[in-house]
């Protein structure tokens, strides 16, 4: 199977081990009620029925929210001191029990080291638990803004996103996040009973980042910041969605600047009611963010290619019309508000093999009918177009997800499979040799989270 169909077991702490932490990190933010453990040892992993059966007992003993880099050091001296295992949480919007204590332990929540230490031109400093949303508005005032963020930054963390996040919201212009420029520099504290914080630069990134908070604890990073623009809101209309896919395809072999283009089918607008004076059912829709001089472009483009403007407002407009921000009808967000109205369904991710095809894309929802509703997201990747599907697939059993995963592969997409927790399995990505030896060096005693990825120190 390629779904994992191993079951995490959590490890208990020795009470005596965790009274001795607890005495060790006095002063220090702590929680240790039922509800909270529970709470805390929770991300997205729902998303999944396979990973929900899997990780829905796993709990921590502990949850410890520090201030600032010297609890931290604290907090991981005295993890290191007690072996106890260490999972590091921010906002909890991963979909990959990336937040979850698969062996108990320590949750360190770092949503209390929240700052934005510093905007300055092309760039930004904040600490890891600072909200996204919060560092963006940062920017925004002097006039610039991030390259890339989630659909979830309302909550998500830079740091989380950093850890665990490899596209987004701004992916389409200026690729992913490994080859955007966007990290400029990431510190992070060891794990060892005399702790250290290292800064990481240039290709040192690359150990930590998508490491899924396996590889030492983030507490603070420096992001590239690029002028703002007064983004559209957009939807352009059209009468099938291969016709979408070839929309994006034009986009972006096109000068017409753009920050989000996100495909999803006709069969999704049950699932954004707020938006059905535009998105009513009876056309796919392209959600696009365009830069207020492309506009005329943009919807001339689409109307060449048989399409309709469904919607174009600023931001401000949309808050006032009480609509979301298109931001929130794409990526996983278009899966949780499905999820938000029938439970019934999960989903899956895969790239479609390049240079992509719409005429794939209708056999396989010709192929897979009301199983499959399609939804796509277009960015680029070393510099080429990339596209992305994010599907929603109504769930039956482990067994159906590994067949309909078998039949996307032999149709040339790259699946990286969402219902697996640890990081090797899913496809997304392989622990490189730097990162193996980074990883020996920061966490010597395997105490980040084990069981999330098949590296060993």
């Amino acid at each position: 199977m390629n779904t994992d169909d191993t079951q995490a077991a959590g490890t208990a702490v020795h009470p005596q081990a965790l009274a001795a932490f607890q005495r060790d990190i006095e002063g220090i933010a702590c929680l240790t009620d039922a509800k909270d453990l529970r709470l805390k040892a929770r991300d997205f992993y729902w998303y999944s029925p396979v990973l929900d059966e899997q990780l829905k007992d796993c709990r921590a003993e502990i949850v410890v929210q520090p201030d600032s880099e010297a609890q931290v050091l604290r907090v991981a001296a005295a993890a290191a001191r007690h072996r106890l295992p260490l999972t590091v949480r921010g906002g909890g919007t991963g979909n990959y029990g990336q937040a979850v204590p698969l062996q108990g332990g320590i949750v360190l929540d770092m949503t209390r080291m929240n700052r934005v230490l510093e905007v300055a031109p092309g760039q930004v400093r904040a600490q890891a638990g600072a909200r996204v949303e919060a560092v963006l508005d940062a920017a925004r005032e002097t006039g610039q803004q991030l390259m890339i963020y989630p659909s979830t930054m309302r909550i998500a963390t830079v740091g989380g996103f950093i850890a665990g996040g490899s596209a987004g919201i701004g992916s389409v212009r200026h690729g992913i996040l490994k080859e955007s420029g966007t990290i400029r520099s990431i510190r992070v504290a060891t794990i060892e009973a005399s702790p250290r914080m290292l800064t990481l630069s240039g290709a040192d990134i690359e150990k930590v980042h998508h490491a899924w908070g396996t590889n030492g604890i983030i507490t603070e990073l420096e992001l590239g910041l690029v002028p703002a623009e007064p983004w559209l809101h957009c939807i352009a209309l059209f009468p099938r969605y291969g016709d979408v896919v070839r929309f994006g395809a034009a986009v972006l072999a096109s000068e017409i600047d753009v920050f989000l283009l996100s495909g999803v089918d006709r069969r999704f607008a049950p699932y954004y009611s707020e938006l059905s004076a535009h998105f009513d059912g009876s056309a796919d829709a392209m959600f696009a963010l365009v830069n207020p001089r492309d506009e005329q472009k943009f919807f001339e483009l689409a109307a060449s290619l048989g399409g309709r403007r469904g919607l174009c407002k600023t931001e401000a407009e949309m808050a006032a019309a009480g609509l979301p921000p298109v931001h929130e009808c794409a990526y996983n967000h278009t899966t949780l508000q499905a999820l938000k109205t029938d439970r019934g369904w999960t989903y899956l991710q895969m790239v479609v093999p390049a240079p992509f095809d719409a005429g794939l894309i209708e056999a396989q929802m010709e192929r897979y009918g009301d199983e499959m509703l399609m939804h796509h997201e277009f960015s680029r990747f070393a510099g080429a177009p990339r596209l992305s599907g994010l599907p929603l697939v109504r769930y039956l059993d482990a067994e159906r997800l590994d067949e309909i995963m078998g039949e996307l592969e032999r149709d040339g997409c790259t699946v990286m499979n969402p219902h697996v927790y640890i990081l090797e399995k899913s496809g997304r990505k392989e622990m490189s040799a730097d990162q193996v030896a980074f990883k020996r060096q920061v966490d010597p005693l395997g105490l980040m989270n084990p069981g999330k990825t098949l590296a060993t120190v």
